[in-house]
């Protein structure tokens, strides 16, 4: 079974820009102003990066 990003919504404060989203190393993630990002499943290499950055646990690697 393969692993899946996973955005939780309800943990994302939604109020600053994502700094998971620089963390990236390969631009899977993307932001629109405050909302929560956004994963483009066909480009995340699911290294886990973002997730493990991520303060809120907004981001999971499942």
């Amino acid at each position: 079974m393969e692993k899946r990003l996973k955005v939780i919504i309800s943990n994302c404060p939604q109020n600053h820009a994502c700094p998971s989203v620089k963390i990236c190393p390969v631009g899977a993630l993307t932001q629109e102003g405050f909302h929560a990002p956004v994963v483009d499943e066909n480009i995340c290499i699911k290294c886990g990066k973002c997730s493990n950055f991520c303060p809120k646990k907004a981001l999971v690697l499942e």
